[in-house]
């Protein structure tokens, strides 16, 4: 299985910090933001990631991490995605890196108070189709919303619903197996020009391969300048992260 964590986007919320790097570069407590998701994948065992960066300073990424050899990786590749059309898109761009390989992808931004290994595993013993992660939260009508039947599959998935069906918010965090590939040709642009991952997954649901797991763990996105003060409060109290072992580049 492989890794990809994508860090494109402009970062326009936290302006003027992002006038000199790209978001996902700004510190969350004492690492870089990208240190979180490359951590907890190598921490679920996975070995050969990708990053696909976009918007300013993509060398950046290769300067911090060079060959990712500092986490214990076998491969780290970088490819960098023109212009800002979509998460489904920028998977796109990792077709020949992933191969016949199921797939994690994770969006950089995105901070986890613990390990997702038990999800992984969880994942990898599925006989088919995708996995997603979800959380509860006290305000779902803010995010992209699912519910989910008796058997753990996903029933709906919903974007920003003023009636949500459930408090279940859906995580950057998504599995894919080889069907991925086919699904992708036959998207097309939303209303606002981007391929979705929203349509992703719900090419999977709609084939009722599409199962979801409840994270325990705290989670935030880091994309604006209060989440990702809150990213930083879930580092530095969670056990998980106090007891990783990050690079410090020392």
């Amino acid at each position: 299985m492989k890794g990809v964590i994508l860090v494109g986007g402009l970062g326009t919320r936290l302006l003027p910090m992002t006038r000199v790097t790209n978001k996902h570069l700004l510190p969350v407590g004492r690492f870089p933001m990208v240190y979180y998701p490359l951590y907890n994948l190598v921490e679920a065992g996975i070995r050969d990631i990708m990053i696909v960066t976009g918007g300013n300073a993509p060398g950046d990424f290769m300067e911090l991490l060079h060959d990712g050899s500092e986490f214990g990786l076998e491969q780290l590749s970088f490819v960098y995605q023109r212009g800002a059309r979509g998460i489904a898109d920028a998977l796109r761009l990792a077709r020949s890196f992933v191969g016949d390989d199921r797939v994690i992808v994770m969006l950089g931004d995105n901070i986890l108070g613990g390990s997702i290994r038990k999800h992984v595993t969880a994942y990898q013993t599925q006989p088919s189709g995708a996995k997603i992660l979800l959380k509860r939260v006290h305000d779902p009508e803010r995010f992209g919303v699912a519910e989910v039947g008796d058997s753990g599959r996903v029933i709906s998935i919903e974007e920003k619903p003023e009636q949500p069906k459930s408090d279940l918010a859906v995580v950057g965090v998504y599995m894919f197996d080889e069907v991925l590939w086919e699904i992708l040709p036959t998207l097309t642009p939303s209303a606002r020009g981007q391929l979705e991952i929203t349509d992703v997954n719900n090419a999977y649901r709609e084939a009722g391969e599409l199962s979801a797991d409840v994270l325990e763990c705290e989670w935030s996105d880091a994309g604006t300048p209060e989440s990702l003060f809150r990213a930083a409060e879930i580092t530095r109290g969670s056990a998980f992260w106090q007891q990783a072992n990050l690079p410090t580049g020392a």
